[in-house]
């Protein structure tokens, strides 16, 4: 098997996607932050000393997808067209952060999902780290997704 981004001499190079179909691209990933309970409910109280967390993690992921491929350096810059982070609390004390990524293009959005998912996560350690020092962020992972020529993956479970 020839690995895509290694031309016929071994050289790293950017796998040309020009004669590729556009096609309905999707991935969604997840990444999770454990802490302590007391910080979670912190949170979910608007207690924390940097703000809405919730609120600026989302914004971050966003922002984090936009930019991957100025982060990964053999993604191409696709042309984004929804991003939703969604953050879901888990008792006692660790938080799920959802990535669910869409585009049309040649290439699929895979590391945008979990570069989105990731930063999401950094920066809910950021908000927080005042508080918790301790938190684990873990789990990133791909969980689903959909389009191009290798078809549609789903995870078996959610859980790595």
């Amino acid at each position: 098997m020839q690995l895509s981004h290694l031309d016929d001499k071994g050289n790293a190079h950017m796998v040309d996607v020009g004669d590729k179909a556009v096609t309905a691209r999707m991935a969604v990933a997840q990444a999770e932050i454990v802490m302590q309970p007391e910080t979670l409910a912190r949170i979910c109280r608007g207690e924390m000393p940097k703000g809405d967390v919730f609120s600026c993690a989302r914004i971050a992921g966003i922002m984090a997808a936009k930019r991957t491929f100025e982060l990964i350096p053999m993604c191409h810059p696709l042309p984004i067209e929804a991003v939703s982070i969604d953050f879901t609390t888990e008792a006692p004390a660790c938080v799920r952060i959802k990535a669910t990524l869409r585009c049309n293009w040649k290439t699929g959005i895979e590391m945008e999902a979990l570069t989105a998912a990731s930063v999401a996560a950094l920066t809910v350690y950021d908000m927080c780290k005042a508080v918790d020092r301790g938190m684990v962020i873990q789990n990133i992972c791909l969980l689903e997704k959909a389009g191009g020529k290798s078809g549609h993956f789903v995870r078996p479970t959610e859980q790595p």
